[in-house]
């Protein structure tokens, strides 16, 4: 439970960010469709590159979804890779993620976060999404209804890489 609440401390961080110290949240940069931030709390530092999408499907119903890959050095965590699609999560169907012929499915799903549970697996999502222009996230509501949210990789690496050097 820990995760999830400083995932939502973070996604409050960063939606509301014009209303925060500027101490607490640092905006590192923007990396084409990526930014990069860093939170210095009381538990340690955060750092995180974060993406929205570039297409949701439907079109009639907009939502604040993103796509994370995270780093806490103080709780010896690299690599985190979670999802918001900006609703809680329908826990009777799958998230997941497609670029490619490469599919990856987020195991952990509470509320409207998931992640995946093994590490092997998110490197192996960042590989592809350094090699890739887009990735596709499809989920479901609680009313099963699916949604279908197109991230742009452009920028990825280099936030990836800014993020993790920030943290390191």
């Amino acid at each position: 439970m820990p995760i999830i609440k400083k995932l939502i401390i973070i996604i409050f961080f960063v939606t509301f960010s014009n209303f925060l110290n500027a101490e607490e949240v640092k905006k590192l940069g923007k990396h084409k469709d990526w930014e990069t931030y860093v939170i210095n709390g009381a538990s340690g530092k955060i750092c995180f590159a974060q993406s929205k999408p570039v297409l949701q499907a439907p079109k009639n119903n907009p939502r604040e979804a993103r796509l994370f890959i995270s780093f806490r050095p103080g709780e010896n965590i690299d690599n985190e890779i979670s999802i918001t699609s900006g609703y809680d999560y329908n826990n009777k169907n799958s998230v997941t993620a497609v670029s490619g012929e490469n599919k990856y499915n987020f195991d952990i799903i509470q509320e409207n976060f998931a992640w995946m549970a093994d590490n092997k697996f998110e490197n192996k999502m960042i590989k592809t999404m350094k090699k890739g222009s887009r990735i596709m996230v499809k989920a479901h509501n609680q009313k099963g209804s699916q949604t279908i949210d197109h991230y742009s990789l452009l920028g990825f690496t280099k936030a990836y890489k800014a993020t993790k050097a920030n943290c390191s």
